[in-house]
Parts: C-alpha cells; sequence; structure tokens
C-alpha cells in the first residue's frame, strides 16, 4: 500500500551486460492511474545490473505498470508489469496532505496541489547534501524546520571545479559520453529524502554553471540533457523543484540555447515538478527563458554587494519593474545578501540588518511569493573546523555548519516567516503609491518598500531606517488599525491612526520596522 503523493519504488534486474548502462539503454514505464490516465517516466540505472523506478502516485485505488526497454532483448528489463495500491496520505507531513506544487491561479506566487499557498523560504545548504554526515544533516533539517524554512536548496553534483561529496569523489566523468558514479548518488538519496521527511521542499540544482570548470559549460548539451533526465528520474518522485542551472550567466556565457534546449527535452515531455534556473549576480533572465513552457518562475540573484549601483538594482531594476509583463509568472529572490558574507563593495561582513534589508524588499517589490536565506557556514559546510571557501578568496575561513544553527539574522528570518503567515500575503501587491515621499529616490538605502492587497484590506510598508513616513491614508481601504511591528523582536506596537487624507508616521526607534495598516 501506497500513500497519495508519497514514493512507489520497484526495482528491475538487467538480463544483458552494457559497455556503459548509462548511455546505452533506456528502460521507461507506463503508469495507468485509477482514473484511466497514463504516464510515462523514466527509470534509472543503478549500479551493476539494476535499474529502478521512482513514482509519487497522484490518484487513490489501484493503479497498474508496465515496462519498456530500448532494448528489447532484454527480458529484465522489457515486458515487465504490475499494479499497486494507493491510498490517501493520513500523516502530518503537508507536502503529502496537500500535493505538489504549482504556479497559483493568478502566477503570481506558488501552492500545493490542493490550491493552498505556499510561502518560499529556502536556506542555501549548496555543499550540505554533499559533504553532510547523516546525524548533522537530521540536526541541520530540524531546526531549520522549527525555524519555518519550507526549502532547501543545494548542489547535486561536483561543482566549481573543486568541491566533490564527503569521500572526495566526482558524479561523473567526461564531457560528452560521460561516465557516471552511481555510488556517488546513492550516498546522496538519504538525504534528499530526509528533506521532505522534515516538511520541506527539496531544490536541488542539477548543472551548475558558473565558471568554465563547472558542468553545465563543461559538459555536451546531449549529456547535460541525459544527465539532468537521470536525475528527474531519481529524484523526480520526491517534492522537489528543479534548478536547472545554478548560478550562470546564461547570456554572457552563450548558454541560452543550451539551457532552452535543456529544458524543452526533458521537462517538455515530464513536467510534474516546478522548474527553473539559478541566475548569476544581477541577471534578469526573463525575456530569454520566460516564454519557455517548462519555465515556471523567475528566480534572481541580488548578490553580495551594497553600492548604490547594486541597491538600485533589486529596488528599482527588473524585479520591481518586470513583474507585471507577460507571461506573469512569480518572482523569487533565490540569493539576497548572505549572512557572514563581506561585501564585494564596502567589505562589510553583512548581518541580521542586511539580511532582513534585501529580504524584505525582495518580497515587497514584486507581488509575494517567498525568498531565500544564506549563511555561509552552511553553504560551504565546514564540518568540524574552519575551512577556507572554495574560489571565494574574499570570504577567507569559514566557521564550522554548527555555528549557522542559530543566529541573530536566522532569528530575524523566523519572526519574518511568522509575520507573514499571519497575512494574506499571497495577494499582496507592489503600492509604492501610497507613499508621499519616498526618500530613496536619492538614497537607496533609505528606499522604503510599500505593498498592499488586491482588496485594500491590509498595506504593509518596510522602513529600512528608522525615520518618520508619510502616507496617503486615504488610499488605503478605510484603514481602522495601524501597527509598527519589530522584525527583530516580532513585537508590535500600536501606532495613531486619524482621518487625515495624509498622515505621518514616527517608528519607535531609528532601526529598520514594518508599518502594517488594517
Amino acid at each position: 500500500m501506497i500513500a497519495q503523493y508519497t514514493l512507489f519504488e520497484a526495482a528491475f534486474t538487467s538480463t544483458s551486460a552494457y559497455e556503459n548502462p548509462f548511455w546505452d539503454v533506456d528502460q521507461r514505464l507506463r503508469f495507468t492511474a485509477p482514473s484511466g490516465r497514463q504516464q510515462t517516466i523514466d527509470a534509472y540505472w543503478d549500479d551493476g545490473d539494476v535499474w529502478r523506478v521512482r513514482f509519487s502516485p497522484d490518484e487513490t485505488g489501484t493503479w497498474t505498470w508496465v515496462t519498456t526497454c530500448s532494448d528489447h532483448n532484454n527480458s529484465g528489463l522489457h515486458g515487465q508489469q504490475g499494479t499497486f495500491e494507493c491510498t490517501a496520505y493520513e500523516g502530518a507531513n503537508s507536502l503529502y496532505q496537500n500535493g505538489p506544487l504549482k504556479v497559483s491561479a493568478d502566477g503570481h506566487s506558488l501552492a500545493y496541489a490542493d490550491d493552498t499557498p505556499f510561502f518560499w523560504l529556502a536556506d542555501t545548504a549548496w555543499n550540505g547534501v554533499l559533504r553532510a554526515k547523516a546525524e548533522d544533516w537530521q540536526r541541520y533539517l530540524t531546526r531549520r524546520r522549527e525555524q519555518g524554512f519550507t526549502v532547501i536548496q543545494f548542489v547535486s553534483t561536483h561543482w566549481r571545479g573543486l568541491t566533490r561529496d564527503d569521500l572526495g569523489e566526482l558524479a561523473f566523468t567526461g564531457d560528452d559520453r560521460i561516465v557516471l558514479n552511481v555510488p556517488f548518488f546513492q550516498r546522496l538519496d538519504p538525504k534528499v529524502a530526509a528533506i521532505n521527511a522534515h516538511g520541506l521542499i527539496a531544490s536541488p540544482i542539477m548543472l551548475w554553471t558558473l565558471t568554465d570548470t563547472d558542468p553545465g559549460q563543461v559538459i555536451s548539451e546531449t549529456a547535460c540533457i541525459r544527465f539532468v533526465r537521470y536525475l528527474q528520474a531519481r529524484w523526480g518522485a520526491y517534492q522537489v523543484v528543479w534548478m536547472v542551472g545554478g548560478d550562470g550567466c546564461y547570456e554572457r556565457s552563450g548558454l541560452v540555447e543550451k539551457f532552452q534546449h535543456i529544458g524543452r527535452a526533458v521537462f517538455e515531455d515530464r513536467h510534474d515538478r516546478l522548474a527553473t534556473l539559478h541566475p548569476c549576480g544581477q541577471v534578469w533572465i526573463k525575456e530569454d527563458f520566460g516564454g519557455e513552457t517548462w519555465f515556471d518562475f523567475i528566480g534572481y540573484q541580488s548578490g553580495h554587494g551594497d553600492s548604490n549601483e547594486h541597491l538600485r538594482w533589486l529596488v528599482e531594476g527588473p524585479p520591481v519593474s518586470d513583474w507585471n509583463s507577460d507571461p506573469v509568472i512569480p518572482v523569487i529572490n533565490l540569493e539576497p545578501n548572505y549572512e557572514t558574507h563581506p561585501s564585494y563593495h564596502s567589505k562589510t561582513v553583512f548581518g541580521a540588518y542586511e539580511v532582513r534589508r534585501a529580504s524584505y524588499w525582495s518580497l515587497l517589490v514584486s507581488p509575494t511569493a517567498g525568498v531565500t536565506y544564506g549563511h555561509n557556514a552552511i553553504w560551504v559546510w565546514p564540518s568540524e573546523k574552519p575551512e577556507p571557501a572554495e574560489n571565494h578568496n574574499n570570504i577567507g575561513l569559514v566557521q564550522p555548519w554548527y555555528t549557522a544553527l542559530d543566529t541573530p539574522a536566522l532569528e530575524s528570518m523566523a519572526v519574518l516567516h511568522r509575520f507573514f503567515d499571519a497575512l494574506p500575503w499571497w495577494r499582496l501587491r507592489p503600492a509604492q503609491g501610497v507613499l508621499v515621499v519616498q526618500p530613496g529616490s536619492d538614497d537607496p538605502r533609505r528606499f522604503i518598500a510599500a505593498a498592499q492587497t488586491s482588496d485594500g484590506q491590509q498595506t504593509v510598508i518596510y522602513l529600512p531606517e528608522g525615520e518618520s513616513i508619510t502616507v496617503y491614508t486615504n488610499q488605503l481601504n478605510q484603514p481602522t488599525h495601524a501597527r509598527w511591528h519589530d522584525p527583530r523582536s516580532g513585537t508590535w506596537h500600536d501606532a495613531v491612526l486619524t482621518t487625515l487624507p495624509e498622515q505621518t508616521f514616527v517608528p519607535p526607534d531609528e532601526q529598520d520596522w514594518l508599518l502594517v495598516f488594517d
């Protein structure tokens, strides 16, 4: 008996031997649902003479399946068939209660299959799945779930020409007809499954793509397609959101067509999980990928700078101006300022304030869908002692991963999650017109972000500095209550609300604050 939206798995034994099984043979399974609807998905080679399929049933009742193999003489892989029963899920994990993620009906946020809104609050554990010990990974996931996180972003192969798994091994070798290292992925499987077991979405970067030593650039388009299909077959029954490329400067590196072709070849055939790209810093990819049918939402990276130019890109650039252009799809900052990361410009080490500022700006300058947090100790994942970060000489030694389980910025992110969880956040739209004066016009560090629900019932304004703010209160929908929210502690303070068409509000102190009208 298999519970709905969980995992059905079956193994098959090949009766033939192949020189390079990853390339030489394809096995597929056609699943027929109780309703009669059919789905065909790839099986995957799992080393030796073993092929395996993983499938997530989305209907209750009796399912049937039958295998086909490109080598029809392989009786172990071709012509096998079977059935299984799928029952309603009765546990407490929301991933299985509500079903896989999709784009919301209005196109501005994400939702579960049953239309329950899904707030993207991710952590960038780039090296976590690669390097973490099993017990450490469990401890980390437990704490992130307690803090309100909903997604874990990670890299699923060797990357940057240096980073390998905890045994120092590569995911594959070669650049065209690649040779797969299956034990590499067998070691990753339990940690990917553990993400879901903790109620978190797994978001693997399939091909890191920044440098000319990264898989997304090194291996051929044909090899990329075959490898991405392999990861889809191996992990596609989990609750995942695919990041097909990672840190890619796609246009600048001449990779736009390559990744368009990868996406079409893989996800137009099977698109039961959301897919996007993770771009390099301050690169906007909607023009190149927004019209692709496999591409589900705009991920961007505002990055780790603090110059006026970098700050203006976030508060006045494409995230602000392009969210409502066709096609309308969600917009999520997948890499804002990381905690403990030194700025590219001032060399200031980012702390809780910079993390909060980038997060609230990201959530309010575009329709609210979610945001990602990052900490150097988590993405680098030093195990027991400080280590350097690969290809990041500007960072210096990075402290062990466990030093980033609880930090001031993480407390701010937990407060952020509780704040939005108490609002109909999926209805928030940018509403800069409620501000009489925008101090950010002169200084982007003072940029005030404002958003309002489509029915006007709630208005949220983020002030990065504690200065007075004048609001067109006559543009609010008959507000009866105004309150200050402390983004550090989560406490509330009443604000005096008058019937004047314009009103000036003074925050409790000179730190950053949220002003909320109900």
